[in-house]
């Protein structure tokens, strides 16, 4: 339960929570979109240091940012990269308990994760091109929708997307942002915002609900207008089943970021998790950094497929050293 619970709550926190900008009701609407189409980069630009944008401003950067997230949300669907696992431990000094490296390929209605290496160990050659054909077979089954397996892995996936969706949109009310400067990150000029949960919002799944205990900081590029570090906390005890199945405790930290890895394509490099919780009477805690690396573009599943089965009639063996 632990990542399986944590990770989707806190990917839709950290990296939707710069969202919760109110958006204009009725007239507002016609002016969000004069907005738009005049204010755009340039009045982004025009913003200074000691000066906050203003309403109007947020509101049209809220609505793009909305729409740079779903676009990101989509693109990512065909690229595969490298995923460094590292598993530590709590306190000042954390050490390093557990260290995976996977490849990570799309499939369509999904992700196939390739086990590369683990606490220093090489995966076999023989297992690797094992998983170089499980992908295969995968892609092939993407491309056959009569096929019962298929029709069932693309209804699953497709609901985890318009969950997803449904997340993304549902930040814009889920937090009262309040704009807090700006500041620099990897040499890139960004305003600031912190957010906190707004009474009014009413949740419609349990990740929507989960958004209510966190608080956050976000860094927002200031010209690209996409996210580059969020840092959330958890404020309140999240409860799974009523709190019989479990809970995440408050004081949990989340941090994310990311970066542009194609032109108007911007996806996540970094995670940090550390929290603590119980599944049913055990108590447990988790300190993992997540990595990502090596974005390629890969296409949709015919193009991937023709990537697979070229490494597999070169009788690659291996992948490149991350």
């Amino acid at each position: 339960m632990q990542r399986q619970f944590a990770i989707p709550v806190m990917a839709g926190v950290m990296s939707l929570c710069v969202l919760g900008v109110p958006l204009a009701q009725g007239s507002g609407s016609r002016i969000l979109h004069v907005v738009r189409d005049h204010v755009g980069r340039a009045a982004r630009q025009a913003v200074s240091q000691e000066q906050a944008p203003s309403t109007a401003e947020l509101q049209a950067r809220a609505e793009e940012l909305i729409a740079h997230q779903h676009a990101d949300d989509t693109a990512i669907q065909q690229y595969e990269f490298v995923e460094k696992q590292i598993g530590r431990s709590g306190g000042a000094n954390p050490q390093i308990l557990e260290e995976k490296i996977f490849r990570v390929v799309p499939t369509g209605t999904g992700t196939l994760k390739i086990l590369l290496r683990a606490d220093g160990r090489v995966t076999d050659a023989a297992d690797y091109r094992r998983r170089l054909q499980d992908w295969q077979r995968v892609l092939e089954l993407a491309l056959n929708p009569d096929d019962p397996r298929e029709q069932t892995a693309e209804a699953k996936f497709e609901k985890k997307r318009r969950d997803r969706a449904a997340l993304v949109d549902a930040a814009r009310s889920a937090f009262l942002p309040k704009w807090a400067g700006t500041a620099s990150i990897d040499g890139r000029h960004c305003d600031v915002f912190t957010l906190t949960p707004n009474p009014k919002f009413r949740p419609h799944s349990m990740l929507q609900e989960a958004l209510t205990h966190f608080t956050a900081k976000v860094w927002v590029d200031h010209d690209a207008n996409q996210i580059v570090h969020a840092e959330a906390h958890c404020i309140r005890d999240i409860s799974v089943g009523a709190g019989i199945l479990g809970k995440l405790y408050r004081g949990g930290v989340f941090s994310f970021d990311q970066a542009p890895v194609a032109p108007g394509v911007w996806l996540p490099r970094r995670y940090q998790y550390d929290f603590s919780g119980r599944k049913f009477l055990f108590v447990f805690e988790v300190h993992q950094v997540v990595e990502a690396s090596h974005y390629r573009l890969v296409g949709p599943p015919q193009q991937a497929l023709a990537v697979v089965k070229n490494e597999i009639a070169a009788g690659k063996t291996e992948y490149l050293d991350p």
